[in-house]
């Protein structure tokens, strides 16, 4: 029997997506092997990789002037590549709300200035600051925010105004939820293993303009955007199957009406947990209304052994990886796009027990 997974990646995937993808594991289409053994040359896997990228395109309404990469190392690769990339003038603008914008603006300062313009860490990251756009860089090579934190369970509410300055943003776990401007931003990463697919690929959007030349520089061939661009992310053998599994998560969110419907549906199972932990006396949430996330919801008992007794019994009823981060504790449930609306009304169903019993 399948249990209900809130892990925060990696993560739920579309059971629909998981059945496709077992019916083609042995045997992909007509071509006598699986993805997992198909050679990235072959022309069986070029399509399913150049349909990947179309769907993104399309499902996500990428303007003509970005290019989709497909990467590998993660959002904690990006830290490195973004700057080295980007840091032309030797400086960018952050705004620190949780652990991975403070690990993007920690690895930054390795190759330049990383100036915090602001941070919530005033209140355990409990929210998103109030933007001064007076202390903002005009000469910033880029502006990074992390748009939805995966750990503290916020959401920036509006973009911030960074006229020239390109806007970079890591969208790990919350890429696909909603619809979104893409001509906003000059850069969107996000590792797949959340909302996108299963760990190994991740996507980086990139306005062209922002693709230099760093041939005769010290950056690494792999470490430069340009070298996925040119090749079509085939520069070297990509996580092909990851890509395949990406594909058929595009083609399932296509199938279900696109990113309002996906938007719609989180925003419907968001509020039946929310809505159960603003009147419940015993769990409570972690983060201003203003600000939270329909990704990734952390709440507490207000009690280290409650807490531990509530996700002990919680998994034995079928309700698994609800424990908070390592470093903040407490609970999470991470809501992604493939979690059914019954798996979060069962979840609260249970909460209600198991505080009427304590």
């Amino acid at each position: 029997m399948r249990v209900y997974n809130f892990s925060a990646g990696p993560a739920v995937l579309p059971e629909e997506v998981l059945k496709k993808a077992a019916s083609e594991l042995f045997e992909y289409g007509d071509s006598g092997q699986s993805v997992m053994e198909m050679s990235h040359r072959s022309k069986e896997y070029e399509a399913i990789h150049g349909d990947c990228g179309a769907l993104f395109r399309e499902v996500l309404g990428i303007p003509g002037n970005y290019k989709v990469l497909f990467l590998q190392g993660g959002a904690n690769m990006q830290f490195d590549m973004i700057p080295l990339n980007l840091m032309v003038k030797g400086k960018a603008d952050f705004v620190v709300t949780g652990q991975w914008a403070g690990k993007a603006q920690s690895e930054a300062m390795r190759y330049g200035t990383a100036n915090i313009v602001a941070s919530s860490k005033d209140k355990t990251f409990s929210y998103i600051p109030e933007l001064d756009s007076g202390t903002f860089d005009p000469e910033a090579d880029y502006f990074h925010i992390c748009y939805n934190n995966t750990i503290f369970g916020t959401k920036f509410p509006a973009l911030p105004d960074t006229g020239s300055v390109p806007l970079v943003a890591d969208m790990s776990s919350c890429i696909l939820s909603e619809p979104a401007d893409v001509s906003k931003y000059g850069l969107i990463y996000a590792c797949a293993q959340k909302n996108v697919a299963p760990a190994g690929v991740t996507v980086v959007i990139i306005r062209e303009d922002l693709i230099r030349d760093l041939s005769g520089s010290k950056v690494p061939t792999m470490l430069q955007y340009k070298t996925y661009a040119d090749s079509d992310s085939l520069y070297n053998t990509p996580p092909t199957y990851s890509i395949y599994m990406c594909k058929l998560v595009l083609e399932w969110i296509k199938s279900k009406g696109g990113l309002a419907a996906m938007k719609q549906h989180n925003e419907k199972k968001a509020a039946v947990l929310y809505d159960y932990l603003d009147s419940s006396k015993l769990f409570k949430s972690t983060v201003e209304k203003k600000f939270r996330s329909l990704m990734n919801v952390p709440f507490v008992t207000g009690n280290e052994e409650f807490d531990k007794k509530f996700i002990k019994e919680a998994k034995a009823a079928g309700f698994v990886n609800l424990a908070g981060h390592r470093s903040v504790g407490g609970m999470r449930a991470s809501i992604y796009n493939a979690m059914p609306i019954e798996g979060v009304e069962k979840l609260v169903e249970f909460m209600k027990k198991f505080e009427e019993d304590n």
